[in-house]
């Protein structure tokens, strides 16, 4: 099949190129559809002054309940094979008369270069590599997330005890909107971006999904420190199977632009 028709395959030049190298670019440029995705989300009770502490204001925290989750991306546009677990506490931006909340990201560890460039570079979102399984052990779904040889996060649910809502997921906040706060300098090291940016997943196609109780435990790690939000009371998990699509997102809040009114 021909693909003259998407830009995404043209013939890069230094001109046109998404990112670099031009010539064999590691940053995709949009959409990316990512498919047959097992997600493995863990909920827990913390300190609302700890989730506080994360976030940078203009934003104000919602609730006390943080997730975790942890996905196994089987086929992903441009990335093939990864794992991420992405760590969110529920943020809410006034902006006048418009209220925006989701869930703002304090951490995202993966174990692909492209995701952690593409995350980082475009949308702001504090990646790391890292290590990471999602497996199932007899009757036990089962997430490992550990970098530098620390595993900082075990998350634990029963195997498909319980048949659940897709609207279940969103019962602390909407975390399909995803806020994140972009930082990245000039060469000088100067700011040349502070922002805070949002994204919401498309196309998303919700198969299958469980729940019950799950566990977490969180170890410190100061290169990875989830710990900071510790578990003050394990909640209700999920096990669940989808497709979405990545595109692109828009900016909420320029810090530098109103530095400079």
């Amino acid at each position: 099949m021909s693909s003259s028709g998407d830009a995404r395959w043209r013939e890069p030049t230094p001109e046109t190129a998404f990112s670099m190298p031009w010539d064999a670019p590691l940053v995709p440029p949009f959409p990316l559809r990512f498919r047959d995705m097992s997600i493995l989300t863990v909920c827990w009770r913390t300190d609302s002054a700890a989730i506080a502490r994360f976030l940078p204001p203009p934003l104000e925290p919602i609730g006390d309940v943080a997730l975790a989750h942890v996905y196994r991306m089987p086929d992903t546009d441009f990335v093939g094979e990864a794992h991420e677990c992405n760590v969110m506490v529920g943020a809410r931006l006034r902006r006048g008369a418009e209220v925006v909340e989701g869930g703002y990201s304090i951490g995202l560890y993966l174990d692909s270069d492209v995701g952690v460039a593409h995350g980082r570079e475009v949308h702001g979102q504090p990646k790391k590599l890292a290590a990471l399984r999602l497996e199932t052990r007899g009757d036990l779904i089962v997430a490992e997330v550990e970098r530098n040889g620390i595993t900082i996060l075990t998350g634990a649910l029963p195997y498909k005890q319980v048949a659940a809502s897709p609207e279940d997921l969103l019962g602390h906040f909407d975390f399909r909107t995803n806020i994140n706060y972009k930082v990245i300098p000039h060469i000088d090291g100067s700011p040349a971006i502070r922002q805070l940016t949002a994204r919401r997943l498309a196309d998303v196609d919700i198969t299958e999904c469980w729940t019950g109780p799950c566990t977490v435990e969180l170890r410190p790690n100061l290169q990875a420190p989830v710990f900071r939000l510790p578990v003050v009371e394990p909640l209700r998990g999920f096990f669940w199977r989808a497709g979405f699509t990545l595109v692109p997102g828009t900016v909420l809040h320029d810090y530098l632009a109103e530095a400079n009114r």
